[in-house]
């Protein structure tokens, strides 16, 4: 069929009522009447010679060809409205996928991310967090930031920023800590990352006693526990200056692990856009 002849408001009538199963609340959602989007449907039947809809006598049923038709339309009208929806003041603004590791998201760059909007208005940022476990491909994601070694298969990596991991508490807790020892009668908060404590002992010149603390998959939330004074946890500093600024968490030991540090990653079979190397360069000079 040409493109120049698709019957868009045929088509438009025939995914409203696939969803709403109903002709008149399809035509509520369109603003038109249930007759016109009846004869809209109609239409689109007779050009296509096939029945989209079984009509019951309440409502309509979908046919295999109807509903092989649906997630199609479906797809193309969604992926035409994130096209519009980037036009805004008369210019296209250019879309930015990051997925970012929730620690950084609210320790780092939510508080700077206006500087960068200020700086490239044209630019659309659009952020997900997670706990350090993303996909780039399979998020179809422009960037990633997460904490690690660096080495991900099939990614290149620049090195952000150092984060070593302190013991924080708060002032109550603290007040009870003379000597790393004194651990040993706290409840210690832990991450998925069963080194970590082991690790910090050691470094203490301490054995490290048996951890049956409550285990958290990411540090926002294990900071937040810390907080309410559920225990001791093993935190980035500079990811928590707030909290450390207000008196809210302090650090009682000056001893510190470092288990690795915060990168900006892409998959090497991602050729970098205008939107993605402005973003890079901005990071890179702001850290």
């Amino acid at each position: 069929m040409d493109r120049a002849q698709l019957p868009l408001n045929a088509l438009r009538a025939f995914e409203s009522s696939a969803r709403h199963l109903s002709f008149t609340r399809a035509g509520l959602e369109l603003c038109v009447g249930q007759a016109a989007v009846s004869h809209q449907v109609n239409r689109l039947e007779a050009l296509l010679g096939v029945r989209l809809f079984r009509r019951l006598p309440r409502g309509l049923a979908l046919t295999d060809e109807g509903a092989a038709l649906v997630p199609v339309l479906a797809d193309g009208f969604d992926r035409i409205a994130g096209v519009l929806d980037l036009y805004q003041g008369g210019r296209m603004r250019a879309p930015l996928a990051l997925g970012v590791v929730g620690t950084f998201a609210t320790g780092w760059l939510l508080p700077r991310l206006t500087d960068f909007e200020t700086a490239h208005p044209s630019i659309d940022v659009r952020l997900r967090t997670n706990n350090n476990r993303v996909d780039l491909a399979g998020e179809g994601l422009d960037y990633a930031i997460r904490f690690g070694d660096g080495a991900w298969h099939g990614a290149e990596a620049d090195a952000l920023m150092a984060a070593p991991l302190l013991a924080m508490a708060t002032p109550a807790i603290a007040a009870r800590l003379a000597v790393p020892a004194d651990l040993r009668r706290e409840t210690l908060l832990r991450s998925y990352r069963a080194d970590e404590w082991p690790r910090w002992f050691d470094a203490a010149g301490e054995a490290p006693p048996p951890l049956t603390g409550p285990m958290f998959d990411s540090s926002v939330t294990m900071a937040a526990a810390a907080m309410g004074g559920a225990g001791v946890a093993l935190l980035p500093a500079a990811m928590f200056g707030d909290a450390l600024a207000s008196g809210a968490l302090v650090v009682p030991f000056d001893i510190g692990i470092d288990t690795g540090r915060y990168w900006l990653t892409r998959l090497k079979t991602r050729a970098p856009t205008a939107a993605m190397e402005a973003f890079r360069e901005w990071l890179l000079r702001s850290i």
